[in-house]
């Protein structure tokens, strides 16, 4: 097959002579070579892929494992809570010791609001295990199609 394909490129000195010498058995071999199976290249693509995942996932838990505190510094803090305040910015409540401390977080800010002893957090008012913001969503969504609905 070899021996064509030079019969042929033979055949055009015109077209042959813009190429590199380089690309002249490249270029025979991509003609003389088969077309290669779609499915076996799909299959490696997958497989490609399915190894790339696993290693960003392996990558992320040894991040995560090798930046985690450890020994005394594990325990020493925590977030007690938190609530947005603004579109980036937060009120944090977090235990330190014995002491909770209220702050401020903003992009490049952390601003001390408030110092208090260790305390409880007060029960979340619930009734039936659904959240009082459910509960408020639930009526009021009833009272509007009870509205709507009347003649």
């Amino acid at each position: 097959m070899v021996p064509a394909i030079r019969i042929t490129l033979a055949a055009a000195p015109s077209r042959l002579a813009v190429l590199p010498a380089g690309l002249l058995p490249m270029l025979a071999h991509a003609q003389a070579a088969p077309a290669q199976d779609i499915g076996g290249s799909l299959v490696q693509l997958v497989l490609g892929l399915g190894l790339v995942l696993a290693l960003l996932f392996a990558s992320l838990w040894l991040l995560k494992r090798l930046s985690a505190p450890r020994g005394e510094a594990a325990g020493t803090m925590r977030v007690i809570s938190g609530i947005a305040v603004g579109a980036r910015e937060r009120v944090v409540v977090v235990e330190v010791g014995g002491n909770w401390l209220v702050l401020g977080v903003a992009p490049g800010r952390v601003t001390a609001l408030a110092e208090m002893p260790r305390g409880q957090l007060p029960p979340t008012p619930a009734a039936n295990g659904t959240p009082a913001v459910a509960r408020d969503f639930a009526s009021r969504l009833r009272q509007m199609l009870d509205r709507r609905n009347a003649p």
